[in-house]
């Protein structure tokens, strides 16, 4: 269990700030979405990228790889989700702009910030406080 709190203070947090970054700064956040998934000249940050992706995603699940159905069930569905991310970055990135181009547009990335801000506050509630 102590694995998933100190991983649960550090997703809460990230997701915390990003939420709120897409929130207020949407239009700064619609033209990284737009130079990473339709910039060419991004190759390098498409890359570190998915490496980034790919490291903390298999740390969590080689560390937290717990399924139950209880809140820490969370912490194991982002380790795969960033593993899965972070093997599509780094295997297809080419294909990036097909798979996730349509979720993360101009119009619907105050809902993304609305969606990571609730995981942050609910991760930060497990981590910080209960």
């Amino acid at each position: 269990m102590e694995v998933a709190i100190l991983v649960a203070k550090l997703i809460s947090v990230i997701y915390l700030f990003v939420g709120l970054g897409m929130l207020f700064s949407a239009e700064y956040y619609s033209r990284v979405v737009t130079d990473l998934l339709h910039d060419e000249d991004n190759a390098a940050a498409m890359y570190f990228g998915g490496a980034l992706a790919a490291v903390v995603g298999l740390l969590i699940v080689l560390n937290h790889n717990v399924w139950e159905s209880s809140w820490v069930v969370v912490i194991t569905i982002i380790g795969w989700l960033g593993l899965i991310k972070g093997f599509i970055l780094l295997v297809f990135p080419g294909k990036m702009d097909v798979i996730f181009g349509s979720w993360f547009n101009k119009g619907n990335i105050r809902v993304w910030g609305f969606i990571a801000l609730l995981i942050g506050l609910f991760l930060g509630y497990y981590g910080f406080f209960a």
